[in-house]
């Protein structure tokens, strides 16, 4: 039973780090910065092509992927497109990361990166809000909350919260808490319950 609990728990941990921007695109005073797909590794951040709104000016812009940059373009204009939004509110960075809640207007009245919240150096971003930190490096990803610990590495991945063990290695996978062991390894799953 309380396997059943932490994994709700995880679940809900994960919620936390979800969310959405508001439409108002009002600076919020939440913990949110990122997706739970981006969080957990399930689903890389990157530019989808498709019809979305330019933070700064407000204009309807389709958006597909610069082929020398990998970032965010206008396919119309063919110039970057910084910060946009997408058709449940998100507000997404060049890279194809959620930022939501972590962008702020400049002196000047654009919409900007909090740089108190994340820092971009090329390819690598880190954000960091309250006790949350994020560090994202090509298809490495950092995630530390408190006690939870999350790291990934293309297929590979290792979780810690508490008790709570998982690691897991492209179909492979193992999970240990303090009432059972599961491995799974080349398609067979062993359950063991611990002494």
């Amino acid at each position: 039973m309380k396997t059943i609990h932490f994994l709700i728990g995880t679940a809900l941990t994960a919620g936390v780090l979800s969310g959405c921007n508001s439409k108002e695109h009002k600076d919020a005073d939440t913990d949110t910065v990122l997706t739970e797909e981006a969080v957990t590794g399930s689903d890389e951040p990157q530019i989808t092509a498709g019809s979305y709104t330019d933070l700064n000016t407000g204009k309807q812009v389709y958006i597909v992927k610069d082929p020398e940059t990998g970032y965010a373009m206008d396919s119309i204009a063919r110039i970057p497109v910084e910060l946009y939004i997408d058709n449940s509110g998100d507000t997404i960075y060049k890279t194809g990361v959620v930022v939501n809640n972590a962008v702020v207007r400049s002196d000047a009245g654009t919409w900007i990166l909090d740089e108190s919240k994340v820092k971009v150096d090329g390819d690598k971003i880190k954000i960091k809000d309250g006790d949350t930190k994020i560090k994202i490096d090509g298809d490495k990803m950092k995630v530390k909350e408190g006690d939870y610990k999350l790291k990934t590495d293309g297929d590979k991945s290792k979780e810690k919260d508490g008790d709570y063990k998982k690691k897991v290695d492209g179909e492979d996978s193992k999970v240990k808490t303090d009432e059972v062991k599961i491995k799974t390894e080349d398609g067979k799953t062993k359950v063991k319950p611990k002494d």
